[in-house]
């Protein structure tokens, strides 16, 4: 299937639930919210949350210290830290 991850077509395979694309990209858990078609998927739902061909993530990594420069790699891509409200 393919999603849209923060913009980027990406090819999974199907049958992922949101905890299973974290898991897949190697996210730490503990510091990420997941936005999916515009609806924020609170973690309770994560393993419950099935994700399906065209979807469309957003997915927020919080990182300490407010440098706004600050690139983390996610599966060897830049990722950029951001906080939207």
């Amino acid at each position: 299937m393919t999603l849209q991850i923060n913009g980027e077509s990406r090819s999974f395979p199907d049958g992922l639930t949101v905890a299973t694309l974290i898991g897949h990209l190697g996210v730490k858990t503990d510091r990420v919210a997941v936005e999916l078609n515009l609806e924020i998927v609170p973690r309770s739902n994560w393993d419950s949350t099935h994700l399906k061909d065209g979807d469309k993530l957003e997915i927020v990594h919080f990182v300490g210290g407010g440098n706004a420069d600050v690139v983390e790699r996610v599966e060897e891509r830049p990722f950029r830290a951001a906080l939207r409200i």
